[in-house]
């Protein structure tokens, strides 16, 4: 189980655990860190309260912690919480949610 964070994101915006990036490939070519992509998967780990329209109302999340999810390339800033290296993004970065 993941420590929790003391980290809340401000309205739309996530805290997203990337997960552990393949270091094989399906034929056994072994990656080595430099030549491998981020991945762009990840857990969220903490969410904002949700989007604030322009009346002030706010519309929940559609993403709560423990969700696996899949966000753009160029998605979110990297952030160090407690010596772990975390991501910040907003909602409309997470292009779907993986179904378990």
């Amino acid at each position: 189980m993941a420590k929790k964070v003391k980290f809340r994101p401000l309205h739309d915006r996530v805290l997203v655990r990337r997960v552990e990036a393949d270091t094989k490939t399906a034929g056994g070519i072994i990656i080595p860190d430099t030549a491998a992509d981020k991945p762009m998967e990840g857990e969220i780990v903490a969410a904002g309260k949700g989007h604030v329209n322009d009346n002030g109302d706010i519309r929940p999340l559609d993403v709560k912690e423990g969700d696996k999810v899949v966000f753009s390339k160029w998605a979110g800033t990297e952030v160090t919480i407690d010596g772990e290296e975390l991501m910040v993004m907003k909602e409309s970065d997470i292009i779907g949610i993986i179904a378990a």
